[in-house]
Parts: structure tokens; sequence; C-alpha cells
């Protein structure tokens, strides 16, 4: 039977005992050939080929991203490397010695102390531990070997190593005191990655650690992981994750595992040129394989060129035949046209939000427009989610004032949503009850197809689905129901890098409002044009941009470690409670709101018509840009007609520039015009 892996050795006796002595540093410290090694290896899943005869050498040290569709075999090769499965044929070794350490994806309901939990990572220190608690049992010889082994790593300082595990992960110190089982299902996945990194391991394999995490928590991840000693083979479906740690990525594609050098970005550029290269020599293969058969085909039947003839059939049959270029088919949809607008579409005003009487956010002021484009910041816990419970409606204002458009419609997906989902039923059917009556199977089929269902799970009990398959029908469910306020909590978190790919691109095409709550930096870079920060019970406008909020939250998080993970104190309301006022008061106040705007309308006109001036002379202008970068332009023959759409462009820029002079004249007009009023 096929080989995959070399036993482990984890005796205390021998050169197992010299090894493990040593296990403060990787093994490859000290044997530089020690390596991963596939030969010629094919691995199956269910009968269907995921690779196949693939040889290469992973190296110590290395930082490997593993790369590929849902479904390519990601967690196939994981289980090969830990041992779990056998291959088709071919070989994977790795060395004996070797410490493996692998993050499970669910872990149950421990009455265990979350500390003690995240210690039990380090086997050794774990069971010394146990020995030395019951020392009746041991003779002196025995005592001292152990309390020496215990010394030798580094045992006295394992709980400090597992505090700083679970602060750089967002636990508070007082968590580290309860139990596992008083967690969420996202803490003790926490709790588990935590446990996973508590191993001093020559082999770390990680399944998406950063799926239950905040941006806080996955920059601390990213700094640990680059320090890192031993081989890390990483999934993960966030690409400026694995562009901050990976040296290689390792792609599974067309039945075929391909090692590329450098981080994520590096292998798209590289692998976009192999592709390109592979078109074009198999483009010319076709153009010479044509050329060929031409010739046979028309001298064959003649006797002086018979010869000839054969000569090329010859040349066609040794030719090897090159395939096309071929990338898995990416996956893409769009969000359907919005219901009616309004602006504003939804406002909170001077809210205060919380869960009975405990106050999180306090004197919420939000506007949001068609046009919004909202990304939420915050460190775990800082009242995000809670926040946009309240702007969905879930979550009653505590003080405050909430005020929705006639014609809001809003779509919300949270993993809640997703557990939502009938499992019992069908995505056709789960569509279908959503969908008006007169809408033909036909239509709501190739809906469901633009999101990546084939006509088989089309009719599928959503049940067994993966979690990647769930929030593609979640989202479905909310594309049909043309929202034209998208509220997003997380909802990259399951979702593959196509995936992830496609729904950028959908939110920036998507007409309406976007709020968005997410791990994933690109996401919110390429969506959000505003951010807004939530921290301290506050909600503020974040002034700088995805790289100014990293940097805010590495020293946020010092700040906390230096107050000790406390909890931070409760948050106290600053709204502030305005007199009512009376029916005549309000008749004032509209008279002179009335007359404000009317003394500010002549220049706000002036600004309208400068900025439909510089609208109409932009495009001309762009045109301009455009034919000046021909080079054929500059041709001595055209030279006069260069010269004229150079004037033209400098006349129109002029006409720019004036244009926006003035308006910047009338807009600090109106400034203090607005802030008179004040006085």
């Amino acid at each position: 039977m096929p080989s995959l892996f070399f036993t482990q050795d984890k005796s205390h006796s021998g050169f197992g005992f010299f090894l493990n002595s040593i296990r403060m540093r990787p093994i490859f410290s000290l044997f530089d050939n020690f390596m991963i090694q596939l030969e010629q290896l094919s691995l199956r899943r269910g009968g269907r080929v995921l690779f196949q005869k693939a040889s290469m050498q992973l190296h110590p040290g290395w930082k490997i991203g593993l790369t590929g569709v849902n479904g390519a075999g990601k967690s196939t090769l994981f289980s090969a490397l830990l041992g779990g499965i056998e291959s088709d044929s071919g070989s994977l070794t790795r060395p004996a010695v070797w410490t493996v350490a692998h993050m499970a994806q669910e872990i149950k309901s421990l009455d265990m102390k979350a500390i003690d939990f995240v210690l039990s990572g380090d086997e050794e220190y774990w069971n010394i531990q146990h020995q030395l608690a019951h020392p009746d049992t041991l003779n002196d010889s025995e005592l001292a070997h152990l309390y020496g082994r215990f010394d030798e790593i580094d045992g006295y300082s394992a709980a400090a190593k597992a505090s700083q595990l679970m602060a750089g992960l967002g636990f508070f110190e007082h968590q580290s005191e309860l139990n596992v089982s008083s967690f969420s299902g996202g803490w003790r996945m926490r709790l588990n990655l935590a446990r996973t990194l508590m191993s001093r391991s020559d082999l770390l394999l990680l399944d998406e650690p950063t799926n239950h995490l905040d941006l806080d928590a996955i920059l601390w991840l990213e700094d640990w992981l680059k320090a890192y000693e031993g081989t890390l083979v990483l999934i993960s479906h966030d690409r400026d994750f694995l562009d901050a740690i990976t040296d290689h990525i390792l792609h599974i594609e067309n039945q075929e595992l391909i090692l590329y050098t450098g981080n994520y970005s590096t292998f798209e550029r590289t692998r976009s040129e192999r592709l390109a290269q592979q078109q074009q020599a198999y483009e010319k293969q076709l153009e010479t394989r044509a050329h060929l058969q031409k010739y046979i085909d028309r001298f064959k039947a003649q006797a002086t060129k018979a010869k000839q003839a054969q000569s090329r059939i010859k040349q066609l049959e040794r030719m090897q035949e090159l395939s096309a270029a071929h990338v898995d088919t990416p996956f893409t949809f769009s969000f359907r046209e919005p219901t009616k607008m309004s602006s504003p579409l939804l406002e909170l005003e001077n809210a205060d939000i919380g869960y009975g009487d405990k106050l999180i956010v306090t004197n919420v002021n939000l506007q949001i427009t068609p046009n919004s484009r909202i990304g939420l910041l915050g460190m775990n816990g800082a009242g995000k989610s809670t926040l946009i419970k309240a702007l969905v409606g879930d979550l009653a204002l505590m003080q405050g004032h909430r005020k929705d458009s006639e014609l809001l419609n809003i779509g919300y997906f949270a993993q809640h949503q997703m557990d939502a989902l009938d499992g019992n039923a069908s995505p056709m059917l789960q569509l279908a009850r959503i969908a008006d009556k007169k809408i033909s199977e036909a239509t709501l089929r190739a809906f469901l197809g633009s999101f990546g269902f084939s006509g088989e799970r089309m009719d599928t009990p959503s049940e067994s689905f993966s979690g990647g398959e769930r929030a593609r029908l979640a989202l479905a469910l909310i594309v049909w129901k043309r929202p034209n306020v998208l509220i997003l909590d997380e909802p990259t978190n399951h979702l593959d890098l196509d995936m992830r790919h496609a729904l950028t691109m959908a939110l920036q095409d998507f007409e309406g409002a976007v709020v968005l709550v997410s791990h994933e930096r690109q996401l919110v870079a390429s969506v959000c044009d505003e951010l807004i920060l939530v921290h301290g019970g506050r909600s503020r406008e974040f002034d700088g941009d995805l790289v100014a909020y990293a940097d805010w939250l590495r020293q946020a998080r010092i700040d906390m470690i230096k107050n000790g993970q406390k909890p931070a104190a409760p948050v106290q309301s600053d709204v502030q409670i305005k007199p009512s006022i009376s029916k005549l008061d309000k008749e004032a106040q509209r008279k002179e709101t009335a007359r404000r705007r009317e003394l500010g309308r002549p220049i706000r006109k002036n600004i309208e018509k400068n900025e439909a001036q510089i609208a109409k002379l932009q495009p001309r202008l762009a045109e301009i840009e455009a034919l000046l970068g021909d080079t054929a332009l500059y041709e001595t023959s055209r030279k006069d007609e260069l010269l004229k759409l150079m004037n033209e462009q400098t006349e129109l820029k002029a006409k720019v520039e004036q244009a926006e002079e003035l308006m910047l004249e009338l807009m600090m007009e109106l400034e203090e015009l607005e802030a008179s009023f004040e006085d």
C-alpha cells in the first residue's frame, strides 16, 4: 500500500529523548535535510481525482499557503499530512521526529478552565504537570528527571505563554478561569486556536484560522505566525492574511498540485503569466498543426509529393499535444436593481443601544442614504454587531430615535441568517417560498445557477450543504428581495477566494446603500468610502484608511495589555435630554429654518451651476486625454490635429480650474453664512 508518512517516535530514551530535549528549537535547525517529500503523489476523494503525480519538496521553515476552489482537495491534503488517509499512488513523507500541531474545527463543551485547555496544547508539559501532581506515585529518581525535563521545556513560563496567547486572541484576563463550556462556538474556536499555538511544533497545519477572528486578533495572529520558526501550511481565503505570512503558495487546480514561490500576490502574477504563456504555446501549436494538415491534405495523393507528405504526417504524430490554458470557472453574481429609494433611507438620532439595562454604545447619530458605503470598525466586543442589530430593527433603542423611510428594504446577512435556513428544504423550495407565484421555475433555476448551484444541488436539502454553500444560498435569498440597504456582518466567512472576489465586485456595482462589518481588509477597502469606529461605548468617523486603523488597533492592544486586560468600565449615556418644545416654538423654529434656507439659496444655486459646468467639461477632457495617448497622433503628418487637441485641452482645463476656484469661494461663503446662524 502506498506510503504517506513515517511514524512519529515520542520516546524519552536514546536518540528520541535527545531530539525531544531540544524541542525548544525546531528540529530542522539541526538537520537541514529534513523536509516534506512528495513523490508522484495522487489523491482521490469519493472516486474523484483531486490531483495526480505531484512531486516536490517542502523545506523546513517555509510558510506555505494552500489554495484552490472549494472541493479542490485542500482538506484532503491536510489529512494526508496528518496521516489520516492513504494515497491513491505515490508517497508523502515527513520527518519522523517532527511534532505536528493541527487545529480541530470543533471542540466539545468541556467543564475545564479555559487556561488549562490552552495549556493542554503542550502535551509534554501537561503530562509532566499531571505526574508531578501525584508525587507519591514516583520515586526520587523519577521526580528528579521530571523536574529536570520540566525546566528544559520552560515549563515555569508555560502559564505566562498561554495567557499571552489568550490575550492576543481577544480574551480578557478574568475569562481564563471560566470553563470552556461557558463560551460560545466562535470563542471556543479561538480557544482551540490558542491551544494549537501552545504546542511546541515543527509542523503547524491551520485551516481557516481567521474565520472567527476580528481584525485586531488577525493582526496579532499575523505577527505570531511571522515569528513562528517551524514549517507552516495554511488554508485561508483571506488574501491579505496570506500576503502577510506566506513565502510559498501550493495551488490545486485542474487535478494538478503546483508549487509557487512568493506570497499570494506574487502567485497571482506568476500564475497569470504561466497561463498566458501556455495559451500562446497552445495557439501556436494549433497554427502549426493546421499548416501541416493542410499540406498533407493537398499533396498526399501526388506521387511527387508523397514522401514529403508522409514526413509531415510523422511530424504531426510525434508532436506532443498541448492543452489550452484553463482556469476553474470563476464564481460571479450581481445584485438585482434595488426597489424604489428615497433619501435618507434610515436614521439613528441620539441613540443609546444595548441589552436590558446594559448600555453598549451611546449617542449614535447615523444617517444612511442611497449612496452610503459605511464600514464599521472596532475591536472585538466594542459593539459593532449590536449597532447592526439596532439598524436592522432586531434590537430596540434604549433611548433616541430611529427613522425609517417608507421605502426602506433591508437585506441583512449574518451568521444566524445562515443558521436559520431550512435544512429540510432545497434551494429551489426556499426561493419559491419568497418568489411571486407567477415567476416560472426556469427563471428561478437560472437565478440559483448564477449563485453556483447546479441542477442537482438546487433540489438537495440544504442540511448537507457546506458553509460556503449555505452562505451562497443565504446571499441568493437576500438578493432576490431586491433590498435598497445591505447590512452585512462578516459575509465572507466560509467563502473561498473566488466567491469573495465575486462578492466584492457585486457590492461595488450595487446601486443601494451598504453597511459592512468584515475582518477582510480588502473587502472593506474596495467597497466602503466611510469608516466609523465603534470604541469605548462611542461611535465616531474614523479619520484615516485601513493601514492607519491597523496601527490604531496595535496601539489599542498595547494599551489594553498595560491595563491588565480588564473589562472596560460601564458605558455612561452621553445623550442630552432636550426639553419639550411647544407648538409655538416649533412654528418659530420652522420659520427660522425656512429663512436661513432662503438666505443660502442663491449661493447653493451658484454652487450647483458650477458643479454642472465641471460635469459638462470633464467628459470632453477625458476624451482628449485618451486621444493624446495614441502614439500615431504624434506623427509629423498629424501635427495640426495634435496642436488643435492640445489647445482645446488647455482651454478646457482653464475653465475647469476657474469653476473649481469659484465653487470653493462659494462653499466658504456658505459655510460662513451657516456659522453666523450659530452665533
